[in-house]
């Protein structure tokens, strides 16, 4: 069955999802931003089938999250590297982490990575949602306000079944 593509949708995180959204590519991203740059690096760390591995290396340097740039030592394979738009990704990832370990692990429960601050080597504090006026923000402290967009902005194949509504 063929994915259904959600690049004109109206909502970011549906587009967003339709660059980034399958978990192999998710960890690509994770393990790019950790520093692996190699095919066979990712294709180790992850498990994966090379087929699977070329096909997301294809879409996310597709999407412009990823660049394939020459080998360092000058060797016949390169390096796959993320773009400004690739690194713009790490709070995703973060999040994805922080949220798993709060709600997947058991407290206590032993972890393999942790994220340090580079310049004093202590941990990271949870991401937070802050207001303007910098107070920290939960789910229940954020409305989402939708805003209805002129037909005109709509995606063509939504336009085509409005019509045919109408017409009916």
């Amino acid at each position: 069955m063929r994915r259904k593509s959600l690049e004109g949708a109206v909502c970011p995180v549906a587009r967003s999802l339709d660059a980034i959204g399958d978990w192999w590519s998710l960890l690509i991203v994770r393990d790019a931003i950790e520093g692996v740059q190699r095919f066979g690096e990712f294709q180790r760390s992850l498990g994966l089938a090379k087929s699977i591995l070329a096909t997301r290396l294809r879409l996310l340097m597709a999407n412009g999250i990823l660049e394939h740039v020459p080998s360092d030592d000058g060797g016949a394979h390169g390096r796959y590297v993320l773009t400004e738009k690739g690194r713009g990704l790490f709070h995703v990832i973060v999040a994805l982490r922080q949220w798993g370990e709060h709600h997947w692990y058991e407290p206590g429960e032993p972890r393999s990575v942790f994220l340090l601050d580079r310049t004093h080597g202590r941990p990271v504090r949870t991401l937070e949602l802050r207001s303007e006026d910098d107070r920290v923000l939960g789910a229940d402290d954020v409305q989402v306000v939708k805003k209805r967009l002129p037909p005109a902005s709509a995606p063509a194949s939504s336009r085509r079944r409005r019509k045919a509504r109408m017409a009916n």
